[in-house]
């Protein structure tokens, strides 16, 4: 079985139309979300970020076709994020490295426009992919990756229960042309089910609750 034939098995793409919860709908990306991605990614010229995928708006097609590529080959399946009252494409997000034989990806390539960041958008989509991914995907491994330096991705991934797994040493190259160590986070099927699973939703609780809504900057 080639590693497209099982990993959309995995995946089961054909029934992924859209995950939503609380305002915010996840939809597989596609070249009709071209125009989403240059407005989204150009909100606060996200590109200029040290760590980050945002493609620069000349960059936004290949960056969409690459990832459309990456699904075809079974590497990786790109979301756009959607704010539902808009319909607006306020930023991406995807699982990768995707090991059917092992029930295991990851989850990554993740970034949102500047007017949502610091809401409860990010916990939103936790909560979508991780639920989906132990509860519809029947997943037994759920991972993160970030760089040793993005000290505030690694307390965003811990937040959410996630272990520590190592650091990978040298091993990515970044756009600044910088070889960064890569720190390894994972949870666990047993682990969503024993606790997780109740802290991340008491997470998203706790943000629809406090955080300024979509539409405000």
């Amino acid at each position: 079985m080639s590693s497209k034939a099982s990993a959309d098995q995995f995946i089961q793409p054909a029934k992924i139309t859209a995950l939503q919860c609380q305002g915010v709908a996840l939809v597989p990306l596609g070249l009709e979300h071209l125009a989403g991605v240059i407005e989204a990614a150009s909100d606060g010229k996200l590109w200029q970020l040290r760590f980050t995928s945002v493609p620069e708006p000349e960059t936004a097609q290949s960056y969409i076709e690459n990832a459309l590529a990456a699904r075809a080959n079974g590497d990786r399946f790109h979301f756009a994020v959607i704010e539902q009252d808009s319909g607006k494409l306020i930023g991406c997000t995807s699982y990768h490295d995707i090991l059917p034989n092992a029930r295991r990806l990851d989850i990554g390539w993740t970034w949102y426009a500047k007017r949502v960041q610091r809401t409860h958008v990010n916990t939103a989509c936790k909560w979508l992919l991780m639920s989906h991914a132990f509860e519809a995907l029947d997943c037994l491994t759920l991972g993160w990756r970030t760089s040793n330096v993005n000290f505030a991705s690694q307390k965003a991934i811990e937040r959410l229960g996630a272990k520590k797994d190592g650091v990978i040493r040298g091993n990515v190259l970044g756009r600044d042309g910088s070889i960064r160590d890569t720190v390894m986070y994972s949870v666990s099927q047993q682990e969503w089910r024993m606790g997780i699973r109740a802290h991340v939703h008491w997470l998203l609780h706790i943000h629809a609750n406090t955080a300024m809504p979509l539409t405000q900057d």
